[in-house]
């Protein structure tokens, strides 16, 4: 398992620090960001979140907002925080990308309830469908958001699978966007890590 440590307003670097650390280190974030996300279909992007990018998003947001105080910086904590997978799932940010805004608003209104139809499927055991929006809801009657945030909860017998190099497929089965797709290796390594 990947180490993790809390993200309290201590673990955070000052604005200053953060300045002269994000110019080195950015790449390798972003990297890291990059062999996170999994593309489902073509317009689905599911970025699985670690300590890491959750942490580099809190410092992101305090930096362009120019945040600084102690009760704002606990407010964007208190956002992104729930983010970081906690040993027995994984968590993940999900966009529907339709870079046509006519397109968008048409399929948003088609695809209402596609982010609890989300779901991982751990090689040898059954689906677990994704639970979504936990902070907030976000799609009405009319259409569902272009970001969803959604955990997936894996039994202790699927985390051992996971680490032991089962496969692991991603898929959305929304009567309006069936796909799936095999989990990458690679980023399979990386999921592996988030797991007890």
């Amino acid at each position: 398992m990947q180490i993790t440590r809390p993200i309290t307003p201590d673990s955070l670097m000052t604005l200053e620090a953060y300045a002269k650390w994000r110019k080195v280190n950015k790449p390798a974030v972003m990297a890291q960001r990059k062999l996170r996300s999994v593309r489902l279909g073509e317009y689905i992007n599911v970025q699985f979140e670690s300590e890491t990018t959750v942490r580099y998003q809190i410092q992101e947001m305090l930096r362009i907002e120019k945040i600084f105080e102690e009760e704002g910086i606990q407010q964007e904590i208190e956002a992104y925080a729930p983010l970081v997978p906690d040993g027995a799932n994984w968590k993940a940010t999900m966009l529907l990308e339709y870079p046509d805004v006519n397109q968008r608003q048409r399929e948003l209104a088609r695809l209402i309830g596609v982010e609890d139809r989300m779901f991982v499927e751990v090689e040898g055991h059954s689906r677990v469908y994704a639970i979504a929006d936990e902070d907030l809801e976000r799609e009405n009657d009319e259409k569902t958001s272009a970001v969803h945030f959604v955990r997936f909860e894996l039994t202790p017998p699927m985390c051992a699978a996971v680490k032991a190099g089962a496969a692991v497929m991603l898929g959305c089965d929304h009567s309006n966007y069936p796909a799936h797709t095999q989990i990458a290796p690679e980023t399979m390594a990386s999921l592996a890590g988030d797991l007890k």
